[in-house]
């Protein structure tokens, strides 16, 4: 049984006449004839009571047609589906992001999305740059909003700016610096630093080590946190100093003074990455509405 005889098997039923289901189908009669004729003979049984006045369908050709109905239904829906998914209006948006980086904005990107292609489920993840790299590597992400790829794996990946970051130094609104819009590194020699940990971010770790040697010190690190709230945390707990980039503040971030730090414009970018060969159609959608909403993003994250 294939499409064209059921369809032809279909307009006989539904139009109770061969001649119709021919000008229906815009063929020839004898040829919707061999078609039921084959059906019968596939299915061995008779779909039609036949005489010179009217076509009559047995209670096989009842049964045949519910079904036969049912499954055009299905294709013209997995047609539809198809063609819907090769414009990204429907299937599945796997996207990753950095909470302390991306948490003023995050929101209204997936809401703009899902607004114009409601079809698409969204399934957010927050992860870190160490994390976003092992689930690109396994494909258990198609987008990450991150820190620069590595160069060994930059030519795999299509990746877009979407705001500079800078880093700031983060004290206890109790500590001496409180009163101070910004510091230079050299005047912390003393102090007991709190930065990032460096599996979770080795760039921002390896460059605030560099900056420190470069004003003549190198830093006493009492702790490594693995999240930017914890850092906020334990400054605002009068434990140490912190250094991290500006987004940070965006957190809760109470009990915590932040001060730029003077001659240092070291630029921390947050970009947008996805897999240069990429094939899911739900993809290009999302980027294109997260490159549209930068003039945006880039204000609200202004240092």
């Amino acid at each position: 049984m294939d499409i064209k005889t059921l369809r032809s098997f279909i307009s006989v039923a539904e139009n109770k006449s061969f001649s119709a289901a021919a000008k229906q189908l815009h063929t020839v009669q004898p040829a919707i004839s061999r078609h039921i004729a084959q059906l019968e003979e596939a299915l061995g049984v008779s779909l039609f009571n036949r005489n010179s006045r009217e076509v009559a369908i047995t209670s096989a050709g009842k049964q045949l047609l519910s079904d036969g109905q049912l499954i055009l239904t299905q294709i013209d829906t997995a047609k539809t589906n198809a063609q819907r998914a090769e414009k990204g209006e429907i299937g599945t948006l796997k996207v990753a992001h950095m909470p302390s980086a991306c948490l003023p904005f995050m929101a209204g990107l997936v809401n703009q999305y899902i607004n114009r292609y409601p079809a698409v489920h969204v399934n957010l993840y927050e992860m870190t740059v160490t994390q976003q790299l092992e689930a690109f590597k396994n494909d258990r992400i198609d987008i990450g909003f991150s820190r620069p790829m590595p160069a060994s794996i930059q030519e795999d990946f299509i990746s877009h700016d979407i705001y500079n970051d800078r880093l700031v130094v983060v004290v206890n609104e109790q500590h001496p610096l409180a009163d101070r819009d910004a510091v230079a590194l050299s005047e912390l020699q003393q102090e007991d630093f709190i930065i990032f940990n460096r599996e979770e971010a080795v760039g921002l770790f390896d460059d605030t080590l560099g900056l420190c040697n470069d004003a003549g010190f190198s830093p006493n690190i009492i702790s490594q946190p693995r999240h930017m709230q914890t850092l906020l945390t334990e400054v605002a707990s009068g434990l140490g100093i912190g250094i991290g980039p500006y987004c940070i503040r965006k957190q809760h971030s109470a009990g915590c003074h932040f001060l730029t730090i003077k001659q240092v414009d070291k630029i921390i970018p947050l970009q947008l990455h996805f897999k240069r060969q990429s094939h899911d159609a739900t993809v290009r959608p999302f980027v294109d509405i997260a490159l549209a909403s930068r003039p945006e993003i880039e204000a609200s994250m202004a240092i």
